[in-house]
């Protein structure tokens, strides 16, 4: 009777221990008020490049914009995924702007979309700095490329590691 007693608390407190996620979705919500602001601040540098005319870092300042905008959608998407897979259902009250994925991805779709982002923003920053080649050394772009590449590599492990693990599920 004891044991079943102790064995119920634990298992009460680990169940609802899934709440100390949410000050960290909370966080990165913050974070993306943070980054907000350096949207803000880049587009503002963007705008005093096209007005003085220097055209070859237009496209590298556009660029920049499209790796903030990357990382902040990647940040939602880790709020609402994780906190609904992990916390709680989050009730929008059937909202017609509820986005179509929301509540829809799992663990693995999550770890996916991660890696995707990553391998995007790595490649975005990778151009950008094809872009200044004048202003980059040899070294630092090889460095650039290798872990470019390594992102690459890691995405295709884990999305090979993903269809292996579905395809032996079927075979269950």
């Amino acid at each position: 009777m004891i044991l079943k007693t102790i064995e119920k608390f634990l298992e009460q407190t680990m169940y609802k221990s899934r709440w100390l996620l949410a000050p960290f979705y909370i966080g990165i919500i913050a974070a993306n008020i943070i980054l907000l602001i350096k949207f803000v601040k880049e587009f503002m540098e963007l705008v005093h490049v096209v007005i003085d005319g220097e055209g070859g870092l237009v496209i590298a300042g556009v660029l920049s914009l499209i790796d903030i905008v990357l990382v902040a959608n990647l940040m939602v998407i880790i709020v609402f995924a994780g906190y609904e897979n992990f916390v709680s259902k989050i009730d929008t009250q059937g909202h017609e702007d509820r986005p179509d994925w929301m509540g829809k991805v799992g663990f693995s779709d999550l770890k996916m979309k991660v890696v995707g982002s990553i391998v995007a923003i790595s490649a975005i920053e990778l151009r950008r700095s094809f872009m200044t080649l004048e202003n980059i050394s040899n070294e630092h772009l090889a460095w650039k490329v290798g872990i470019h590449l390594t992102f690459v590599v890691s995405g295709i492990g884990f999305a090979l590691m993903d269809r292996i693990s579905a395809g032996s599920k079927g075979h269950g």
